[in-house]
């Protein structure tokens, strides 16, 4: 079987933005929520479409080995791929702001989202005390992670349109 240049370049490209979400997450993991995970899962989707979830599930499992395949690691499966999905619905959006609020309503969701391994293995209850008690850093996420991005999106989307000259997104 041969394989072409372009897919060979593609695939370079999407594990050098694997290792980017995995290096930006542990860098910032000292950090209570605040990551730059958000931000790059919301270039990368609107970079490279739908071929963002082969990022995103590679980032999971690199995850996984370093710190454990415990229940929080099931979030991980389907909470990066709904921002990726909310992403391809807005991608035609060229603001700066309209992705900072959105990675920050995302930082604020990210403890009700990741709720769902508790409700189905303990009920409503034990997924509500989880959601609240975790309020605090959800709140801190939401605006770590506006900050971040309103900060950083353009800059890292320049940069990563010169290295990924294919993209058909704005620039």
């Amino acid at each position: 079987m041969i394989v072409n240049s372009q897919k060979i370049r593609l695939l370079a490209q999407m594990g050098l933005c694997t290792a980017s979400l995995f290096i930006g997450q542990v860098a910032l993991a000292v950090l209570p929520n605040i990551e730059i995970v958000s931000l790059l899962v919301i270039l990368f989707t609107l970079l490279y479409g739908k071929n963002v979830f082969f990022i995103i599930y590679s980032f999971v499992i690199l995850e996984g080995f370093l710190y454990g395949f415990g229940i929080w690691w099931i979030n991980y499966l389907y909470v990066w791929s709904i921002l990726a999905i909310l992403t391809m619905f807005c991608k035609e959006n060229t603001s700066n702001v309209f992705w900072a609020i959105l990675s920050g309503f995302f930082g604020l969701a990210f403890g009700g989202l990741c709720t769902l391994p508790y409700l189905v293995l303990s009920g409503t209850k034990a997924a509500f005390a989880y959601w609240v008690a975790g309020l605090g850093f959800d709140i801190l996420h939401c605006l770590g992670n506006f900050f971040v991005c309103l900060v950083l999106f353009r800059p890292l989307h320049k940069l990563f349109s010169h290295i990924i000259p294919s993209t058909t997104y704005w620039k």
